[in-house]
């Protein structure tokens, strides 16, 4: 009977983990340029205190960036293994894996309710499928970032061009009573 309960122990643990492998990613990945994720912190103000979640964040560059620039915890989601990986070796090699987490994950699916600012490098559907989340979940006050795509028509706080680039910032508004 043990031996029955550990096979299909097994067999569900390996069918969870190959559906989770087999997700794909609902964009490519694009690496946002440096500059553009220097602006992107900047613009969110981002500083002490803050907990910053990348939801597609690729290669971790952004989380990584504003672990070391602002000492701060970051977290970065993306639902492909090879970004994951990346992002960790990235983690590793400037110092800041302590104060940085990467998780494989579905940004649809994910629990962020705990960040203080959230960046996007998504498409324009998906950051508009994504609103309603960002809405209801993150606590009034957090502020959005996103690379070259707005939320539809939830209008941007501010908006800047930046070597023909643009980056949107929103803060999650008081809820209404």
């Amino acid at each position: 009977m043990r031996l029955i309960s550990a096979v299909v122990l097994a067999v569900m643990t390996n069918a969870a983990a190959a559906q989770t492998a087999t997700q794909q990613p609902d964009v490519i990945f694009v690496p946002t340029p440096p500059e553009v994720v220097d602006k992107m912190l900047e613009l969110a103000k981002v500083g002490k205190g803050d907990v910053l979640y990348d939801l597609g964040s690729g290669d971790g560059r952004i989380p990584v960036a504003a672990a070391k620039r602002f000492g701060i915890r970051a977290v970065g989601i993306d639902i492909d293994p090879q970004r994951i990986a990346e992002a960790n070796e990235n983690a590793r090699k400037n110092g800041v894996a302590h104060l940085v987490q990467f998780r494989q994950e579905d940004l649809f699916k994910t629990r962020f309710a705990d960040a203080t600012v959230v960046t996007l490098y998504l498409l324009p559907d998906l950051n508009v499928k994504l609103r309603p989340r960002l809405l209801a979940e993150l606590r009034p006050g957090t502020r959005i970032v996103s690379h070259q795509f707005d939320m539809g028509s939830w209008k941007p706080e501010r908006k800047l061009e930046l070597s023909g680039r643009t980056i949107y910032l929103w803060t999650v508004p008081e809820r209404k009573k």
